[in-house]
Formats: structure tokens, sequence, C-alpha cells
């Protein structure tokens, strides 16, 4: 196999231009049969696996730096600089990475995993080299999708005061994770049929150049025109308006041509914008057919695609349920997405209700201030979004929804440790930043009946309310145990002797184990579901202090300014003397890996806390 001579980086500057066209079909073969075992982003490596072979046949790794946006499609990479062995762990806990990692690897420039990024990073990287003295090319990779994200315009408004050589390949997909939209998407589609503008300026170059004595002063005074020639051409040349010259579109499979127009780029004294044209799962036709399905991926069988299990209901899935049914009853009920409508279950809302459906496009920021004022107007709005990517609009959460107490969802998927995706996308940080704003209100559900009750709860409550449930299957376990949702008032579940256990969230599910675990112990503890993490039950934990001499807070976040801090410090200044053991992550990221072996590695599962309680007892 031709893959076998990938040994480390640079290695393919080795191969013949026909192991090149074998390489590339059998990195498809590799990464479809790895991922179909494993799990993970697949359309969108298949389809850069043409571009990121261009790149490293242009660029000397490490010397070259070269930034990924999010990351979702760095596989190519990994595997040609060597790392093709690491992919029986990829995305396991202590194996490598499904994103770009510097610890990993040297040939690993920057870290990434949020969108809209790599513009940033990519100039910083310039800007150290010019400052260094140092002679190196930097290359940044964003998609179309990543475009959408205001941060990439304040990078780019910015990189036009650099004039040394910087690189930007506009990874053009026509597609982020959901289909794309907005203003930028339709610019962008423009420029994918403005090849004519291509064909005009090397017809004319070359007709011009050959007039005697005065072709070239007349090639030279077009060139400092060109901006108002390509302004006739392709209406609103954003990229040169800002001040980055653009060379494209160019076909994002056909590695020869990508060649050329980077070398071309590696000429320009200043911020260049490479537009490459790439089709998302490419070379495996169900991926192709559908990408948003094959974006992340569970195990599959690689002969039809469809996933190898078929699981209970995840908490998404319920939340789809409830949206749509609301959205029956409710005709002011609208919904807001981050280019993430598969993803946060509001599809089905969507196909129902397409004129009170949002899709921002990658613009947290934006979406939650969009969501304050349709909510000052009369509406009702349910932002639905990953809690990592939420962290994005704390600004807006704070200023633009709390200080005027509006009445906006916060629809928080993916809450507590999300697993394979790892550190960037763990979803550990949410009840910190959200229970110290003024106005704002937070609960997490127990298991699908109450993620039902609450939401129809949070949709009626006039002011902030954010509602936290996690990745993966629903929990079904303690159906008979479904007391009315009541403004700020805990569920008592079991009643025992001298332990409290009270849980938010997912783990109230740890809690019940731990509480079998216990009665095997001899000891009877109180299982309490707080539901609320602000306000928390006060009135009942006074009552409780008097009976329990110890009281366990769990939940699935950091301890730093989470749940448990805030009801550890109301217990101390009301005067409790018992034991306080508060359940939650550490002051550290927490990495790749299964989410039950996570929650074993942090002491959080049932077996870790029931050893910490007995410790103390």
């Amino acid at each position: 196999m031709v893959l076998d001579k990938i040994q480390k980086e640079n290695d393919i500057k080795n191969l013949t231009p026909a192991e090149i066209d074998v390489l590339r079909q059998e990195i498809r073969t590799f990464l479809i049969e790895k991922i179909s075992e494993l799990g993970g982003h697949l359309a969108s490596n298949l389809g850069t696996v043409e571009l990121t072979m261009a790149l490293h046949l242009f660029l000397d790794f490490p010397k070259d730096k070269i930034v990924w946006d999010v990351g979702h499609q760095s596989y190519t990479h990994k595997i040609l600089t060597g790392r093709k062995d690491d992919f029986d762990h990829l995305r396991q806990y202590g194996g490598m990475s499904g994103f770009p990692k510097r610890t990993e690897s040297p040939c690993d420039s920057f870290d990434t995993g949020h969108s809209s990024t790599s513009i940033s990073a990519g100039l910083g990287l310039a800007w150290a080299r010019e400052l260094q003295n140092e002679d190196y090319k930097v290359v940044s990779v964003i998609g179309d999708g990543a475009l959408t994200g205001g941060m990439a315009y304040e990078a780019m408004n910015n990189a036009a005061a650099l004039k040394k050589n910087f690189i930007i390949v506009l990874n053009d997909n026509n597609m982020s994770i959901s289909e794309n939209v907005g203003g930028m998407s339709r610019h962008l589609s423009k420029l994918r049929t403005s090849t004519n503008y291509v064909e005009l300026k090397e017809g004319v170059q070359s007709s011009l150049e050959k007039i005697p004595v005065y072709g070239e002063r007349i090639v030279s005074g077009i060139r400092k025109t060109k901006s108002s020639i390509k302004q006739m051409v392709i209406p609103g040349m954003i990229f040169e308006d800002m001040g980055i010259m653009y060379l494209g579109p160019v076909d994002g499979h056909d590695i020869s041509a990508m060649l050329k127009v980077f070398q071309e780029a590696s000429q320009v004294q200043g911020p260049v914008l490479v537009h490459v044209l790439t089709k998302k799962g490419y070379g495996y036709r169900p991926a192709e057919r559908h990408p948003s399905r094959f974006h992340g991926t569970a195990p599959f069988d690689i002969e039809t695609g469809i996933p190898l299990s078929h699981g209970k209901a995840t908490y998404t899935d319920v939340f789809s349920t409830v949206m749509r049914k609301m959205g029956d009853r409710d005709d002011k009920l609208v919904a807001i997405t981050a280019a993430m409508a598969d993803g946060c279950g509001l599809k089905r809302f969507h196909n129902m209700f397409p004129d009170r459906f949002f899709d921002v496009g990658i613009a947290e920021e934006h979406a939650v201030t969009f969501a304050a004022a349709l909510a000052a107007g009369g509406m009702h709005p349910v932002f639905a979004v990953y809690s990592s990517f939420l962290q994005r609009g704390y600004d807006q959460m704070l200023h633009d929804v709390c200080m005027q107490n509006l009445p906006v969802v916060f629809a928080i998927d993916r809450a507590g440790l999300v697993g394979s995706d790892g550190e960037t996308h763990q979803g550990v940080f949410d009840l910190s930043y959200l229970t110290e704003m003024p106005n704002m209100t937070v609960m997490a559900p127990k298991n699908k009946w109450e993620l039902s009750d609450m939401l129809k709860y949070a949709i009626a409550y006039d002011a902030p309310i954010a509602l936290r449930y996690p990745r993966g299957e629903a929990y079904d376990g303690l159906q008979e145990h479904r007391q009315p949702i009541v403004y700020g008032k805990c569920e008592e579940i079991t009643v025992g002797q001298d332990i409290l256990l009270f849980a938010l969230g997912s783990m109230v599910k740890t809690a019940e184990a731990v509480c079998g675990q216990l009665k095997e112990k001899g000891i009877e503890a109180t299982l309490v579901n707080a539901r609320f993490a602000k306000p928390f039950d006060a009135a009942y934990l006074k009552e409780a202090m008097t009976k329990h001499s110890m009281i366990v807070i769990l939940e699935e976040n950091v301890a730093l300014g989470g749940f448990g801090e805030h009801v550890a410090c109301f217990l101390r200044r009301e005067g409790y003397e018992g034991q306080i053991l508060s359940i939650a992550i550490g002051d550290h990221f927490v990495e790749h890996g299964n989410v039950a072996v996570l929650q074993k590695e942090l002491g959080i599962d049932a077996d870790g806390i029931t050893r910490q309680i007995l410790e103390k007892l």
C-alpha cells in the first residue's frame, strides 16, 4: 500500500504522481473503515482529503504552520504526519484526539475545536514570525460555515495591516453542519460561479502583453485598478474590499490545480484568500447524500451507512418532540439555532413551522441578542444550543437578556460530559456562569419525562430561564416520581437517615445507584432531585440540616462557581455543622474519552462517590 510509505511528516513529497493518486483513494478507504468502527467526523474529512494532500505537498512540516478551523477535518493531516496507527484509539481515553493538539504533534500548530478561530490564530502566528525575523509559511483553513462567525471578520479586518504573506484557504463545501444560511452563503454562491472572472483576467492579460512596447505598461495599469474590474464582474468582492487578495475558485479535489494556486498565493506580500470548492462526504455515497448525519457519526455499516446500534430516545429527541407539540399550542413560540438544527433537535419544528424557525449560522452572540429582541417584541423564543458553544454568548446573556429580564429559554444540550470530542466540547462550565447572572433561573431534569415537564414550564415562564440536559440516551428510570414543577422546589425521592444526597440533573441517576451501594453497607440515604440549580430549595435544605449529619451535593460541572459551591456556602452560612461533600469536576480541562470512563477517572461515578462517602463516615 502507498499509505504504508507515509511514516512521518513530508513523506508525501517522495511519492510519484501515480502514487499520489492512489494515496488519496487509500486514505478515503482507511478513514471510512476506521470511523465505521470507532465513530467520529467522517463527511468533513472525506471532503478535504485532496485539499490536505495539496497543502502537505506545498508546505514543509513542522516548520510551516497550518491552523484548521474547528478541526473536524484534520484526520488526513494526522495521517500525513505519521499518526495512522494511532487511529486504533481515536477519540478514546488516553488515545488520539479528534482535533488538532499541540501536545500531540509539533505539526499541530494550534489547538482548535470551536468555530471561526483559525484566521485570528493564523494571523497571530504570522505576526510572531515577522516580529522574530523568522521564515515560514502560515496557512489558515476555514470553512464557509465558519465564515458566518463574526470573529472571522474581526480577524480579516485586522489582517489587512500585515504586509507579509499570510494564506487563508476558504474550504467551501456549501455546508456547515447544517445547510448554510445568510448573506455570506449567497455571496459565496456567486463566487462559485464566477470562473468567468478568472478566464477574463487571463485572456485580457495575455492579449495585452503581446502589444509591443506598451503592453506591459497597460497590464501594470490594469493591475492597479483590478479591484474596480472585479467589482464589475463579481458583485460585492468583500475580501478584496477588506484588503485581502482573492484567488479562485479552484477545484478542491484537483491536487495539481490547488498546488498551482498555493504557489501563486505564496508570492503575495500580504493576506491572500484561496477559494477552494469541495464536496462534503466526497467519495462515499451515503456521506455525500447525508453529510449532516455523517458529520459526527457513531459506528456504522459501511455498505449501507446505517448506524450499527439504535439506542433509546435521547434527551435531544425528547426536546424535539416537545418543541414540535408546543409549536401547535403556542403560535408565539419561535426556535433559534446557530447552525445546529439537526444536532439540537429542531428539524421537526423547522419542517412544521418554517416561519417561526431561525438558523442564524455560527453566530451564538447574535443568536442570544436576537432572541432577546424577539422576546421584547412579544414572542416566546427558545434558543437551542450546545453547552460549550453557549459560552460565546456570555456577554449577550448577561446584558441583553438578564439585565432586561426578558423571557428567553436557553435549551442547553450536551450539558456535562460529552465524551469523545474532548476538552473543547465538554459542557462542564454552564452552571458556573449561568448561576452568577441576576434574573437567571437554571433547571436540570433527572429523566426524559422531567425534561418534557421542564421545557413546558420554561416556555410559559416570564423571565430568563435555562434548561440544561446531557448528551445521549434519556434516563427512563424513576418514572413514578413526577411531581409538578414548582419554582425553586426540589423533589424528594427516597427518605433515609444520616446522609442526604442532593443531586442535580444527570447526577440523580448516579445518586440512585449510590443509594443502592450504601444500602448494601447498611446505610439508608435520603435522595433528593434538586431540579433547580438557581434558585435551589433553601427551605428544604434548612429542614434537612436538622436531620442529616452529612449532605452530599452532586453535579456534572466544575466545582468552582458551581451548584455544589453555592449550596455548601448556604449551608455554612446557615450554621450547618455536619459534613459537606461536594461531588464535582476539579479545576482542569477534561480530555476525550467514553463518558463512563471519564466519570470513573474523575471519581464522579457511583463507585467513586460511594467510596468518598464511606471515607468520610
